[in-house]
């Protein structure tokens, strides 16, 4: 089912904020016009009550009330639509004006009084008064029940009319609202378009542009740089990954050219055993060049999924590393360069792991350091669990533009040097997985000739005791 749009929305809302407030705004004028008829009504009722009152108050004898009709009637000369009646306790009617409309029903109540009249309806004719009790001026006579009524039929055709007329009129105003509405909201969400009109226009191919955050609506400068921000942060990547596939082409096209060259000249005339031996031997060491590239991009597909986990055992960082110092140590004797290792400390890890990602950054500090210099690896721990361990070693110093993109995969500092003698580039890249899955960090620093990797883990990794949920 299609969403209704934000326009249609708006519009629906205004609309009927119109439609409440009109409504209340008609209540209110209807009540008060009928508020006003009714105070006009029982002024006038009020008036011959009055005068009937004094006309009955007036009779003190017997003479005067049988003369009180007559009276009532030169007295009550006015408009035809007031009605009054005039009844004893018995309920013989004194006096009775034209069209007396006065059910028995209400004559027989007790005397309502002015301030609470009574409204009915007589066919189709409407009526509004009161019936009062009027003590005459004869001692020990019984009081006189008197009704007064106005016909306020043509108070109440108005009120039909009018009415009629309110909710035509706020019917018709409610839909020029929600014209009105909907131009508004279509004129104020004109930007939000304009937005959606470029964002439209962003692809693969056209990710340098970005939203113009000028002039944008204080309620869209949010969206709006949020989104440019989401625009770097894919151009970033589109930019790595183009990069990254470049790499691992030309990565896999040398051994695989050479495997090739080699099979060509194998197969262009007859061999020695020795020769093929020799032949297989190189083609051999290309084989294992691609397998573990292989292996080494199957595990970082494994860590950007979050499908390497823990699992956690103690761990003496200190004899890791002296091992790690006398697989090395012909080496760096060869190279000119001294191996030196301060502090030392105990945590919980996967030990193929970190002595993998601890390997990486020897064996990348050896390749870097200058003869005569030294590599040190000191092992510092922290307050609250927080174990640090900082491989430094002398060399030139690295660009600090290139700092960041150090652990990208196939990033070097220098892409002019062979490749064939510095690995495939994945070392780094490796190193900061492993230390991330440990949940550690790593940071890079290099000036004054000192280039610094610096590692801390936690001394027990918060997913310790999990198991690999895939393995390939």
């Amino acid at each position: 089912m299609k969403s209704i749009s934000l326009t249609a929305r708006l519009t629906l809302l205004f609309a009927s904020a119109s439609a409440g407030v009109l409504l209340f705004g008609g209540l209110l004028l209807s009540r008060a016009i009928e508020h006003h008829f009714l105070e006009q009504d029982m002024q006038e009722i009020a008036g011959r009550v009055e005068r009937v009152r004094g006309l009955i108050s007036a009779a003190t004898s017997r003479r005067a009330l049988e003369a009180l009709p007559q009276q009532l009637d030169d007295a009550l000369i006015g408009p035809p639509m007031l009605v009054v009646i005039v009844a004893g306790k018995d309920g013989r009617r004194w006096f009775a004006s034209s069209g007396d409309p006065f059910p028995q029903a209400v004559l027989r109540e007790p005397p309502a009084g002015q301030d609470n009249p009574v409204q009915w309806s007589q066919g189709a004719r409407a009526y509004r008064g009161v019936t009062v009790g009027m003590p005459t001026g004869i001692p020990g006579e019984e009081p006189l029940t008197v009704g007064i009524a106005l016909d306020i039929t043509h108070h109440m055709e108005f009120m039909a009319t009018f009415r009629m007329m309110l909710w035509a009129a706020m019917a018709f105003a409610v839909g020029i609202m929600a014209v009105l509405g909907w131009i508004v909201a279509r004129s104020g969400l004109r930007p939000l378009r304009e937005l959606i009109a470029t964002i439209s226009t962003v692809s693969g191919s056209r990710l340098t542009q970005r939203l113009n955050e000028s002039g944008v609506p204080e309620e869209l400068t949010d969206l709006v740089s949020s989104f440019n921000s989401m625009l770097n942060r894919l151009e970033d990547s589109f930019r790595r990954l183009a990069d990254f596939s470049s790499d691992i082409a030309h990565e896999l096209r040398t051994p695989v050219s050479n495997l090739m060259t080699q099979t060509h000249v194998v197969l262009s005339r007859a061999r020695s055993a020795e020769e093929y031996h020799a032949i297989l031997h190189s083609s051999l060491e290309e084989y294992e060049r691609m397998a573990r590239m292989i292996r080494d991009m199957l595990f970082l597909a494994k860590a950007d999924n979050g499908m390497i986990a823990i699992n956690a055992e103690p761990i003496d960082l200190t004899i890791e590393v002296q091992e790690l110092f006398e697989f090395y140590g012909a080496l760096a004797e060869e190279s000119g360069v001294r191996l030196v290792i301060s502090g030392g400390g105990t945590l919980k890890g996967d030990k193929l792991m970190l002595r993998r990602a601890l390997n990486n950054l020897l064996s990348n500090a050896l390749r870097h350091s200058l003869p005569g210099g030294a590599v040190s690896v000191r092992i510092v721990r922290h307050d609250r669990g927080v174990m640090e361990i900082a491989v430094e070693n002398a060399g030139e110093d690295i660009p600090p533009e290139h700092l960041p993109r150090l652990f990208d995969r196939f990033y070097r500092v220098d892409p002019s040097r062979q490749r064939n003698s510095e690995g495939a580039g994945l070392g780094l890249a490796i190193t900061k997985s492993i230390v991330e899955a440990h949940g550690g960090s790593i940071v890079a620093e290099s000036r004054e000739g000192r280039t610094c990797f610096t590692v801390k883990l936690s001394v027990t990794p918060a997913n310790a005791g999990l198991h690999e949920a895939w393995r390939g």
